[in-house]
């Protein structure tokens, strides 16, 4: 004979048994003024120069070349094209 299962746990929760706002609490907690975010807990710190976000492609062959040396391969492929950029002028390049 098959058991039945108890499927139907509760998901309530009694408000007595919330954590007390305390100081720590609000230290910690997101604060805005109007829609604006003014204070975030933790977290990176944004950055001074942010990334952008592209849609590019690429031979095949350089994405597996890229993608084998392992994990941060795209952090590797941004140090090539600064290396490739500081090295040569975007003028002399063919067009």
């Amino acid at each position: 004979m098959i058991a039945k299962k108890d499927d139907s746990k509760t998901t309530w929760i009694d408000p007595d048994d919330a954590p007390e706002l305390d100081d720590d609490w609000f230290e910690g907690a997101y604060q805005y003024e109007d829609d604006k975010l003014v204070k975030r807990g933790r977290g990176r710190p944004p950055l001074a120069h942010k990334k952008m976000p592209v849609k590019v492609r690429y031979d095949q062959d350089v994405i597996d070349a890229f993608r084998e040396s392992g994990p941060g391969w795209q952090t590797r492929m941004n140090k090539a094209l600064r290396q490739f950029l500081a090295e040569h002028e975007i003028s002399e390049l063919d067009r």
